[in-house]
């Protein structure tokens, strides 16, 4: 249990009391396990750690408000050609390319095509409509679907082969994505692809749903059965149609007016969805390098903070070297993730991080691990620093683990949602442990390399 004083300080704000969440958070070395690694009264090394902390610490100031971004065309080509400077900032000579990829000039001039066709796209006149479905439409059926969505917008009709069967991801191709819209056509009873097709339609394209059905068929007790059966978003509609009874003429009619009516807004939110699948599918692209980078942070990182267990002769140094080397990678991370967040932000979410690995017991779960390998494997070097320098190291993965999932969620944000990180902390930090937990061995064999390095430093120092 945490004396008073101490559950006072991190019930505060963080803002007040950052150094000492500072030193938490600093390698992920929190005050409770520095006073079981290194077995000194707890309010010595906390209040060392606080008056010293606060010395090193930036000085306080209010962050300028960051203008939110614009959800228009511009705003979108905006954050797609930062995204483009972030790539280039990234994709040095020295970097290590991401798994199955090209060269880095080849991934830089396939996305500069990608950004352009999508240019080329916004300037796409009237409106393109995908026809699909796992069955062959009839050719002669192609003429009167034509006609019947004839109006005042020019209408370009894009035709599908039948859909597989089965597909291993079950993922509509580019054509049908950047439509307009979709008119899906269905025979009952549906089949299974018909409902994986349906399920995997992307977010935000507006579909009709033609459902040609039998003469015996209710169609109001059809549609109802639909309705439930395809859980139908908003943007999608059923069209029921009995060839006998009825012409495809009148049952296309409500889409051909709608069509001609909703022209402009139909292909605006065509642009946007463009230019939001492009920005998603390079984000995912520009996190892999950001991990890719971090790690080499992390590795450089974590040794500093275990040289700054072992070379620092009292205990409250001990806690201003990891937060000078923890204050320097939320530095480095921040540019990483192209973060705006300003420093007392960026401490800010680091607290809320410091206080879940407090609450979590990671440090006595670490110092609990390294001293099982002793016993079982006879690991005769993992004693006095160096256990607690290993220690400190691997805490430093975790937070820094826990803090790149954080800046990776917030990607964009103009600034932190303390409550929502306050809130999803403890998950964050122990899926970062979890993680880390599992290449503990890798670890193990990196920390031995490392302390047989050291030691010819410690006894010549």
């Amino acid at each position: 249990m945490l004396p008073a004083p101490v559950l006072r300080l991190l019930a505060g704000g963080p803002s007040r009391w950052w150094p000492l969440g500072l030193a938490l958070v600093g390698g992920g070395v929190v005050v409770d396990g520095l006073g079981h690694l290194i077995h000194l009264p707890l309010t010595t090394v906390g209040t060392g750690a606080l008056a010293l902390g606060a010395l090193w610490w930036f000085r306080r100031g209010p962050a300028g408000p960051i203008p939110p971004g614009r959800e228009d065309v511009a705003g979108w080509l905006q954050r797609l050609e930062s995204l483009q400077e972030q790539f280039l900032c990234l994709e040095t000579p020295n970097a290590v390319p991401a798994a199955g990829a090209g060269s880095e000039g080849g991934r830089a001039l396939e996305r500069t095509r990608a950004l352009e066709a999508q240019r080329r796209l916004l300037e796409r006149p009237g409106l393109t409509i995908g026809v699909a479905g796992t069955s062959t439409v009839a050719e002669e059926r192609r003429p009167l679907l034509a006609d019947a969505l004839r109006g005042s917008v020019p209408i370009t009709l894009h035709w599908s082969h039948p859909l597989a069967s089965w597909s291993p991801d079950w993922a509509w191709s580019e054509p049908f994505r950047m439509a307009e819209a979709l008119l899906y056509w269905l025979r009952t009873p549906l089949s299974a692809a018909d409902l994986r097709w349906l399920e995997a339609l992307p977010e935000g394209l507006p579909a009709w749903l033609l459902v040609e059905h039998d003469a015996g068929q209710d169609p109001e007790v059809l549609r109802q059965e639909l309705t439930a059966q395809l859980a139908l978003r908003r943007d999608h509609q059923l069209l029921l149609w009995q060839p006998a009874a009825l012409p495809l003429e009148a049952v296309l009619a409500p889409l051909a007016r709608q069509l001609s009516r909703e022209a402009a807004p139909l292909r605006r939110q065509r642009q946007l969805r463009g230019l939001r699948h492009l920005h998603d599918r390079w984000q995912a692209e520009l996190e892999t390098l950001r991990r890719q980078r971090f790690q080499l942070l992390q590795q450089r990182t974590q040794w500093l903070v275990a040289a700054g267990v072992v070379a620092a002769p009292l205990p409250s140094l001990d806690v201003v070297v990891l937060a000078v080397a923890n204050g320097l990678m939320l530095q480095e991370m921040a540019r990483l993730w192209h973060c705006p967040w300003s420093a007392p932000q960026l401490r800010a979410a680091a607290t809320e991080l410091a206080k879940a690995s407090l609450a979590l017991g990671v440090v006595e779960w670490s110092s609990q691990m390294l001293c099982s390998l002793i016993r079982l494997h006879g690991a005769t070097w993992l004693v006095g620093s160096a256990v607690q320098a290993l220690s400190a190291a691997y805490l430093t993965r975790v937070v820094g683990r826990a803090m790149a999932d954080v800046l990776a969620l917030s990607a964009g944000v103009p600034e932190p949602d303390l409550e929502r990180i306050k809130r999803e902390a403890p998950l964050l930090v122990a899926r970062a442990a979890e993680a880390e937990k599992l290449d503990w061995n890798s670890f193990l064999q990196q920390g031995r390399q490392w302390w047989s390095d050291q030691r010819p430093a410690v006894a010549g120092g």
